[in-house]
């Protein structure tokens, strides 16, 4: 197996058989984001995708799940992804599920047909970051679309039969858009009901704008309390009824699961919890959390 520069995967795909189809992110300019930054974004020629799956093959007796990387997968052209998903399948009778990340961008350019062509290739579900419901912070961390778009991305994917996974982050607007960007996500996320909703939490890594607007001043992070008033804020507003809701990133200050919209009700006890749990330190002591 052959692997260019860091490789990033979703929590859920741990397990997973891991391939470069891209090297990357067609879009690589959030101002939030380091990941992909050693890498110039490039179409990975098909002969070395389809013989990394056959050395595969070759390596492991049983491979169940296969997560196409990098960064956005969906860009390829997709008789190309139709010829990779059919030698998953042919090399790996057993793999039940095969899954990318998919840029807003790269779903607009897919017609409806090729997605469901995809779809009955193999291609079960798709990873798309939302970041915020909230234009306002979408522009300031150079997302390159507003809400709208990325909605609407997020409606034709699941209409073409592709289960969908969309995540956010909490504490993108700091705290003067704090309200804005819990209601608004919570808005976008209601709107395209997908089936997985997952939150992470801002974490400022050195060589991006928003490191340096920390640095300078320009951008307050949200405290622990923030951070957990943020989240109760967009979870009571949620209405996507089927959707499983996940905030188990490494990122995370707590842990929080249920499925919408039946453990709505559960999970805001559980923040109310910890949020009383967390008055009960000395600000000394949950800056260091």
């Amino acid at each position: 197996m052959r692997y260019v520069g860091s490789v990033y995967r979703p929590p859920s795909e741990a397990r997973s058989l891991i391939v470069q189809v891209t090297y990357g992110c067609s879009h690589n300019t959030c101002a939030f984001c380091s990941m992909y930054k050693e890498k110039r974004f490039t179409v990975r020629p098909l002969d070395e995708v389809l013989e990394d799956f056959r050395a595969a093959r070759r390596l492991y007796p049983r491979v169940e799940r296969v997560f196409l990387a990098d960064g956005d997968a969906l860009v390829r052209r997709a008789a190309e992804l139709e010829t990779i998903l059919k030698t998953v399948r042919e090399l790996f009778p057993e793999c039940t599920r095969v899954t990318c990340y998919a840029s807003p961008d790269s779903i607009r350019i897919r017609t409806e047909e090729e997605l469901r062509a995809l779809r009955a290739a193999g291609l079960t579900m798709v990873y798309m970051g939302l970041e915020s419901g909230c234009d306002a912070v979408l522009e300031k961390m150079r997302k390159g679309h507003d809400a709208a778009f990325i909605v609407e991305m997020g409606r034709k994917v699941r209409r073409c039969g592709i289960a969908l996974s969309v995540t956010a982050i909490t504490g993108l607007g700091g705290p003067e858009l704090l309200e804005r960007h819990a209601a608004d996500t919570a808005a976008a996320f209601s709107a395209m009901n997908p089936e997985y909703i997952g939150m992470l939490t801002l974490m400022v890594e050195p060589g991006t704008p928003l490191y340096d607007w920390v640095r300078d001043g320009t951008f307050r992070l949200l405290t622990p309390a923030e951070d957990l008033r943020e989240t109760r804020l967009l979870v009571e507003r949620l209405d996507s009824p089927g959707s499983v809701f996940r905030m188990n990133h490494a990122s995370n200050y707590l842990a929080l699961r249920g499925m919408l919209n039946r453990d709505r009700d559960a999970m805001l006890a559980q923040l109310d919890r910890a949020a009383a749990d967390l008055s009960l330190l000395r600000p000394e002591e949950w800056r260091g959390l």
